[in-house]
């Protein structure tokens, strides 16, 4: 079901609820160290700007659990917004009371008012029916764009829809069209990428994406549980013991489907899990007792280029192997770098995978990147996303 957007409605002279994704890391100084999400919602509140609307902000940052605490406030946010949108950004002392009252019932065409952490209100993640009524009192129409909590059935993130029409923003739209296009009416062959440490985090997303992609790539900690699952040594890696009948049904699921099902060749072994650990590469069947594995080997990353490179559609989700220890983060970065050179439709399932794309500064060279790892794993199990589902159909 298409969604109705922002271009959908008439915004002039109303006032506007948007829904942002703000919550971005600080240093102790209170100084953003990464401004991204905050660039990333300026389309939308320009666009809303220019069509003469009356802007209210709101986002969610940390997590205060529904305490005042002024490390969690959004004034820094409130200085960076005024910095990105050239405009003097107004932040009200509270959510829903006098300041934001105030500030928001006389508001001028065009100008912009940014509400107070949402989450200093405990009844935020209630999803607290009087406290989504007193948000959407303070409005005329509400628009969703922080996919980063859509999967959130909160009040700012679905309640308020109850009370106000509700649409989404440019991030959203631009999320359902790749994610969505990709599982639905993928450009063949499609080509899944998973890795992270659990199967157990992965296994609807698996048993999904087993139904739609030719094939399947496995990396990352949760190879051990398949190879342990085919009768392999495999040392002392991680392996979830409660989780190794499952990966043998994957296994035989993706015979069944027939899909190709890739797992590393050659695994990069160390005897400790740290940083400056002795290493080396051994053939994933000859992995020996006190040894883990750490990253794909090199050949690992040859044969999983040459799938990549005919792929069409590619979905990428978890590192492939410990990639905050730069020794161990080969494997994750060639993926990324061979990703960056194809002419295919590439999309990164936020999180981890998103991270390591943009330490390596390839970011610009993918089709699309999710600013939500949570959002975007439940959207890849096929759940129903409450804060999407909760916007009015086209």
């Amino acid at each position: 079901m298409d969604k109705k957007t922002i271009k959908d409605i008439d915004v002039s002279g109303k006032k506007v609820l948007v829904r942002c994704d703000f919550n971005v890391p600080q240093d102790e100084n209170g100084n953003i160290t990464d401004t991204r999400r905050i660039k990333g919602a300026i389309p939308t509140i320009k666009y809303l700007m220019e069509h003469n609307a009356k802007v209210i902000l709101c986002s969610h940052l940390g997590r205060p659990k529904g305490e005042v605490k002024k490390e969690f406030s959004l004034a820094p946010v409130q200085k960076e917004l005024s910095k990105e949108l050239g405009v003097d950004v107004k932040l009200a002392e509270d959510i829903v009371g006098e300041s934001a009252k105030n500030l928001t019932s006389n508001m001028k065409e065009g100008e912009v008012v940014l509400l107070e952490n949402v989450r200093f209100d405990k009844r935020e993640e209630e999803n607290d029916r009087e406290f989504s009524k007193e948000l959407a009192s303070l409005a005329e129409i509400y628009v969703n764009d922080a996919f980063g909590t859509a999967h959130r059935a909160h009040s700012s993130t679905a309640g308020v829809t109850e009370f106000l029409p509700g649409v989404s923003g440019f991030l959203i739209e631009k999320e359902i069209k790749f994610l969505g296009e990709a599982l639905n009416n993928p450009e063949r062959p499609f080509v899944a990428i998973l890795g992270g440490k659990k199967v157990s985090d992965k296994i609807t997303v698996i048993n999904n994406l087993l139904e739609k992609v030719d094939t399947l790539i496995i990396g990352g900690g949760m190879a051990y549980t398949f190879f342990k699952a085919m009768g392999m040594n495999i040392g002392s890696s991680i392996c979830e013991e409660e989780k190794v009948e499952l990966a043998k049904e994957l296994i035989e699921k993706a015979k069944q489907k027939n899909v190709q099902l890739l797992l590393p060749v050659d695994v990069v072994v160390a005897k400790e899990f740290s940083e400056d650990a002795d290493f080396k590469i051994v053939k994933a069947s000859e992995m020996e007792e006190g040894w883990q594995g750490l990253d794909i080997g090199p050949e690992t990353i040859k044969e999983y280029e040459e799938v990549l490179k005919s792929a069409k559609t590619i979905m990428w989700n978890g590192p492939l192997g410990v990639f905050e220890f730069d020794k161990f983060a080969k494997g994750t970065n060639e993926i990324a770098r061979i990703l960056s050179n194809l002419d295919a439709i590439t999309v990164i399932g936020g999180g981890d995978s998103a991270a390591a794309v943009e330490k390596i500064g390839l970011a610009d060279k993918m089709t699309h990147i999710s600013t939500g790892g949570g959002a975007s794993l439940e959207y890849l199990e096929g759940k129903v996303l409450p804060g999407i589902d909760c916007l009015e159909n086209k």
